[in-house]
């Protein structure tokens, strides 16, 4: 097993260290997040920074990089508050993942990449009509992480629309079932599989499986 310590890693030429530490953390989710400005010019990225902070009420959080340079979806969601995350599909990995080149604020990422938008009644901010899940958030707190300037924006989950093949009778959703995508360090992605549900752990039992 190859050993890097921490003096070893800032040495590391950029790119490598930049791959090796961005793929540390394995798969994750691959989402889109769409915004709206005030002048309805709508933005798109790709984010895999998502993750679960709380369920009552129903909370997460989104790592931004620092805001020392241009951030349109940071910079339109602090503007408007409402955003979206719509979940990536594996059929629509390569153009969710072309949404990161850096276009022009007053280029949309939606007409540029071709991913169609979708406008839901009473929702500002634009949704990924091929995406089988997504959200409607609000933002309500941001905060500057002092080790590193990375941004923390943490928000109330409004809205959610789900493809019914993916949602179970006890309210679990299947990745597998609307064909979602991962994404493992900047640039790799991946289709998920399944390999067990298991019952609430117990130390006096061993893991039980579950159906999905």
């Amino acid at each position: 097993m190859l050993h890097f310590t921490l003096d070893q890693i800032l040495e590391l030429e950029n790119i490598y260290r930049r791959n090796l530490i961005n793929s540390l953390y394995g798969c994750k989710p691959a989402v889109l997040i769409g915004t709206s400005n005030s002048e309805g010019q709508n933005n798109l990225a790709i984010f895999s920074q998502l993750f679960h902070i709380g369920a009552t009420p129903p909370l997460l959080g989104v790592l931004f990089r620092p805001d020392s340079v241009e951030r349109h979806t940071l910079s339109n969601i602090r503007e408007m508050q409402h955003f979206t995350i719509n979940h990536v599909g594996v059929d629509m990995a390569a153009q969710a993942h072309q949404t990161s080149a850096r276009y022009a604020k007053d280029i949309s990422e939606f007409d540029a990449t071709g991913i169609e938008a979708e406008q839901m009644e009473g929702i500002e901010a634009p949704f990924v009509k091929k995406s089988p899940l997504k959200m409607h958030c609000k933002a309500v707190e941001e905060i500057k992480l002092q080790v590193n300037s990375t941004i923390l924006l943490i928000a109330t989950i409004q809205d959610v629309f789900v493809d019914e093949l993916m949602l179970g009778a006890d309210g679990f959703i299947n990745p597998q079932a609307g064909g979602l995508s991962a994404v493992a360090g900047l640039d790799a992605y991946f289709s998920m599989q399944a390999i067990g549900r298991y019952a609430y752990a117990k130390p006096d039992k061993p893991a039980k499986e579950i159906h999905p």
